[in-house]
Formats: C-alpha cells, structure tokens, sequence
C-alpha cells in the first residue's frame, strides 16, 4: 500500500470544489446575461409590433373616404378595409404581443370613436426607459403596458 505525505490529503478534493464554484458563478452571469438579452430581443419586438400597429392606423385613418375621416372600430379592420371597392389590407395579421405571446393587445380608443392606438398587458419592468421612437409614448413609468402606440389626428 502507497502512503502519501500528509500535506497531499485532500489536495483534489479542493481543486473541485473550487472548479464546481467557478463553473456555478460562470454559469450563473451566462444566465442573467442570456436573460437581459432575450428580454432586449422581445422589446424591440415589442416596438416593431407596436409601430406596425400604429402606421396601420394611421393608414386606415387617412385612406378614409370622403371628407370625413374615421378609426378602425376593430383591429380586424385593419386586415380588411372593406370601406372601398376593392379590399385593402393595413395589415397582414395583428401582431403578437412578444411578452404575453398573443395579439390580446389593450385598445386605446379615440374621443371621436374607433382605436386610436394599442398597448400591452405586460407588467414586467422595462429595460428601455428613454429615447423612444416618433409615434410611442410613455403613460405609466417604466413597465411595459405604458408603452403606448397611438396615432393622433391633426
């Protein structure tokens, strides 16, 4: 039988500890950072759907016939103007809320009647908190639902 010296006992067993921690807080920060990025990933989602949303509106408002000029009263409308001859289409289909995963978008309607803009169920705090692109606005601080995409009548 091999004896080893007294100072090499366990000498092993410590260098895994410290390897088994090191890979834990490694994979750890991979985490939150993989995290931070799919979150950043859904908001700009979240603005592409939401300005879509928006210009459609803006569309359907304009493209109105005659003098006086209306809101969509559905989402639906803006798949399916049905208001001319031929069919026009605002939009190929409602986009999906990246953070609840369905079009379940709340309505923002106009003092004059019909949608004027969207915004989402989500209560998750925002990353995003400045420097928004024209047509969004901030209601209610730094969540998601106060991400407003609307388009005002001038």
């Amino acid at each position: 039988m091999v004896r080893r010296a007294p100072q090499q006992r366990g000498f092993t067993y410590l260098l895994l500890l410290l390897s088994v921690a090191l890979i834990g807080t490694l994979l750890a920060t991979t985490g939150r950072y993989w995290a931070f990025q799919q979150q950043r990933s859904k908001e700009l989602e979240l603005l592409r759907a939401g300005l879509a949303i928006r210009q459609a509106i803006q569309r359907y408002y304009e493209s109105s016939p005659g003098s006086v000029k209306r809101y969509p009263a559905r989402l639906e409308d803006l798949l399916e103007d049905r208001r001319f001859l031929a069919i026009r289409r605002h939009l190929r289909r409602i986009p999906v809320d990246p953070f609840t995963g369905q079009a379940d978008w709340v309505l923002l309607t106009a003092p004059e009647g019909g949608i004027q803009g969207v915004h989402s169920l989500s209560d998750q705090e925002s990353i995003k908190q400045a420097e928004f692109p024209e047509g969004v606005w901030l209601e209610n601080g730094t969540h998601y639902s106060g991400w407003v995409f609307a388009w005002r009548a001038k």
